[in-house]
């Protein structure tokens, strides 16, 4: 055979096997192939569904309508959910809640492979939790509350405990977490106080970005080993009228785009979050879920989401009988499709409508399709059609580790507020003394757990006392008067003995929680403490002994009496499950507190709203025969050392909006032992087209120092951070004088000027 002969026949096999190669391709689906992009796998899966499957990816149900496990380790589906699974589903919530990590892992397994098994297509459905403390889910990691979180204020630290959330999520077979919370808190009677991070917008967000970046692994970890956040309540939700759950939301257009959206915007800008949860509520009366400027025009264009959007509990159907902008169901669920809201949460008279009503009205069809794909392309990127499986024998070794427990601590350590000491604290851990631990917050592991951190010199006795509620989860009632005085007896009698006090006061899981739609409460018409714990204080100071108060709570609290009674009191909001070693930490000086305040406390209920960042003018008359400061300031935060702050020095006293200036300032430990300090940033616009708010913060450095140590601070002020909403309604240049301050809260702060002038000639 000659040599052109041997090359023709060589082509024609490799063209033979080519062709053969590309026949075999082309019997697997174009969804099914994992090197083909995302969006031609969603077209072409989309193309292949039936409007019935189409619809059912849009829907979601809890796991409680029937998702079990038997005695041997079997799943069981009830008849509620096997029919619904029928179609395909596009997600469930919580299943395997109760359940080991380990257990939760094969049965969102065996869950995923009937999903699977019984689709027409083979499209797996994604499994959904929240993420307040950790994984909601028995045998995780339980961290602090996200108010702890922004209470650090240290973002990489943020972010590697919700790194380990994700990663604990998705160990146990979940896939998405309706978390976390961009809100903006300012009322403390809102019971959800602690789920969200702050009062402050720029806090708020820096504390989003680092959570849903933590939680999707850079988004990188999507696809095996982290989870996708989904950001909510999108928007505007705690600026409730009365701080009442559901009750309607008044925010100014400019206050809406100054400082409510914010923290959502750096979520699908910056962290690019999977997913998006519409709010309860009402913006203009205009219902969230069904709002196409807020879900359409700002959300996709106007930032480019390219995630899908969740409708909260029930709330598609709430248009209808709770909301009363749609005469029926089935308007109430076209109003949700054509706004934006893409699955639908729960209910029973909303998308399960939708095949009915294209038969009526066929130009749905686009918006099913819309909103189909969009769930489809949240399961490609999370890696489920290729992977939808869990490696059962690693979860035990991947969670709750002793890792994430010390980082839970970790965290704990940073988020912990000295508000005051008398100088009592520290604690002297190789003196000899009786300390004893009493109050209606105290939990059961506190003994052990500060037993194995103070040491053999410190003899511990515990009282609580009384419980603060009969812990009925609905509608709690408060423990009798008669009760509580006879536990302040008990208490009184325990402590007498004692050379130090310390008493857990605050609140517990029941005097701040979410009010449920029906028959529960969970918000407050007053932040005074509950019950008689003002009364227990004053007669604990009494007995003459040094009283050190420790606040647990996940509301803020109005703590005049706690304030004035107290040596010390250190402000632990809702810590992780190691909270009780880091508090005995901070008491004896292993740990010095560096915690700040993320909220301003008020002295009573009158000053709300009273977050900080008010316009100015808001400051210029206060109520008769009340002090008119706040108890606390946001940003406020006592250490056993001392910081010493220079003056600042600016690089420029004038900066254009094609320029920049900086900020410096020095930092100086002026005590005998190391310490962390949060050095904060604010802005006071002097003048401006419209009323401006009396300080802005626009930047923070959390640092530590050895003692007698000096550290330079240094803070790029660009004219992006000068912005605001101006007479017609669009983001202008903040043209003119500031002032810049740097301090240690938003009351102590040195303070220089400087100019914004336009470059243009």
């Amino acid at each position: 055979m000659n040599f052109f002969k041997k090359i023709t026949i060589t082509i024609f096999c490799v063209g033979l096997i080519s062709s053969f190669k590309t026949n075999e391709e082309n019997k697997v689906a174009l969804y099914k192939q994992p090197k083909a992009d995302i969006e031609s796998r969603v077209q072409d899966l989309l193309k292949r569904m039936t409007l019935e499957e189409k619809v059912a990816q849009m829907r979601m149900f809890h796991a409680n309508k029937g998702v079990e496990f038997s005695e041997d380790g079997k799943l069981v589906l009830s008849d509620v959910v096997q029919q619904k699974l029928t179609l395909g589903i596009g997600g469930i919530k919580n299943p395997g809640e109760h359940n080991t990590p380990e257990e939760a892992a094969e049965l969102n397994n065996q869950l995923q492979k009937y999903i699977i098994k019984n689709s027409r297509l083979g499209i797996p459905g994604f499994f959904v939790t929240e993420s307040y403390n950790g994984v909601d889910a028995a045998g995780c990691t339980s961290f602090g509350r996200p108010i702890n979180m922004a209470s650090t204020f240290n973002r990489a630290l943020i972010k590697k405990v919700y790194d380990a959330v994700g990663r604990e999520a998705r160990m146990r077979g979940l896939h998405l977490t309706h978390s976390p919370e961009a809100d903006i808190v300012r009322d403390p009677r809102f019971g959800r106080m602690s789920e969200a991070f702050s009062e402050d917008t720029y806090l708020t967000t820096q504390m989003i970005i680092n959570a849903v970046n933590g939680l999707q692994g850079d988004y990188e970890g999507l696809s095996k080993t982290h989870i996708g956040a989904v950001t909510k309540h999108f928007a505007g939700y705690a600026q409730l009228a009365g701080g009442t759950n559901f009750a309607s939301i008044e925010i100014s257009p400019r206050t809406l785009i100054d400082e409510i959206f914010p923290p959502f915007e750096a979520a699908v800008k910056e962290a690019n979050t999977l997913g998006i949860m519409a709010s309860h509520g009402d913006l203009n009366g205009i219902a969230s879920h069904a709002n196409p400027w807020l879900l359409t025009e700002v959300l996709r264009d106007q930032w480019n989401f390219e995630g899908y959007v969740v409708s909260d509990a029930n709330d598609i159907g709430r248009l209808h009988y709770f909301m009363k902008v749609a005469e029926t169901p089935e308007e109430a669920a076209l109003l949700g499709l054509l706004a934006g809201v893409d699955v639908d949460l729960y209910a029973e008279d909303a998308y399960a409508l939708l095949p009915k009503m294209v038969k009526e009205k066929p130009e749905l069809m686009q918006y099913i399709d819309r909103s189909a794909a969009r769930v489809l392309r949240t399961k490609f990127i999370l890696g489920l059609f290729e992977d939808p499986y869990i490696k059962v024998k690693k979860v035990n070794d991947n969670v709750r580790t002793p890792e994430n427990l010390e980082l839970a601590r970790a965290s704990d350590r940073e988020s912990i507020i000295l508000l005051k000491n008398d100088g009592v604290l520290p604690l002297d851990s190789n003196k000899a003394m009786k300390l004893a631990l009493v109050g209606p917050v105290l939990d059961e592991t506190v003994k052990e757990q500060f037993a194995s951190i103070v040491g053999e010199n410190i003899t511990l006795v515990t009282e609580k006392g009384f419980d603060l509620t009969n812990g009925r989860g609905g509608i709690p009632e408060l423990t009798k008067e008669n009760i509580q005085k006879e536990g302040i007896e008990k208490i009184i009698n325990t402590a007498k003995s004692a050379d130090v006090i310390v008493a857990v006061v605050g609140g517990d899981d029941f005097t701040s929680k979410e009010g449920f739609f029906t028959h529960a409460f969970g918000d407050r018409d007053s932040i005074d403490p509950v019950g008689l714990q003002d009364e227990l204080i004053v007669e604990l100071k009494k007995l003459g002994k040094p009283v050190v108060i420790v606040l647990k709570h996940r509301r803020t609290l109005s703590v005049n009496t706690f304030a004035k009674e107290a040596d010390a009191m250190l402000d632990c909001w809702d810590l992780s499950e190691e909270g009780n070693y880091a508090i005995a930490e901070v008491l004896f000086g292993k740990v010095n507190p560096s915690g700040k305040l993320p909220v301003t406390v008020p002295r009573s209920i009158g000053q709300i709203p009273f977050h900080y960042s008010q316009k100015e003018i808001n400051y210029k008359k206060g109520y008769l025969f009340a002090e008119n400061t706040p108890l606390f300031d946001f940003g406020f935060g006592l250490s056993y050392t001392q910081f010493e702050y220079s003056d600042i020095s600016l690089s420029s006293s004038e900066m254009t909006d094609d320029s920049e200036l900086t900020a410096r300032i020095t930092i100086t430990n002026k005590g005998d032992r190391a310490g962390k300090e949060t050095v904060q940033l604010y802005l006071k616009d002097l003048i401006g087209q419209v009323v401006r708010p009396m300080q802005e913060l626009k930047g923070f450095e959390k640092i530590e120092l050895a003692a007698g140590e000096s550290k330079v601070v240094s803070f790029k002020i660009t004219p992006d951070m000068l912005e605001y909403t101006g007479l017609e309604m669009k983001k202008i240049p903040g043209y003119g004088d500031f002032e810049l301050r740097i301090g240690s809260s938003s009351a102590e702060f040195k303070a220089t000027n400087f100019k914004l002038k336009s470059g243009k000639l």
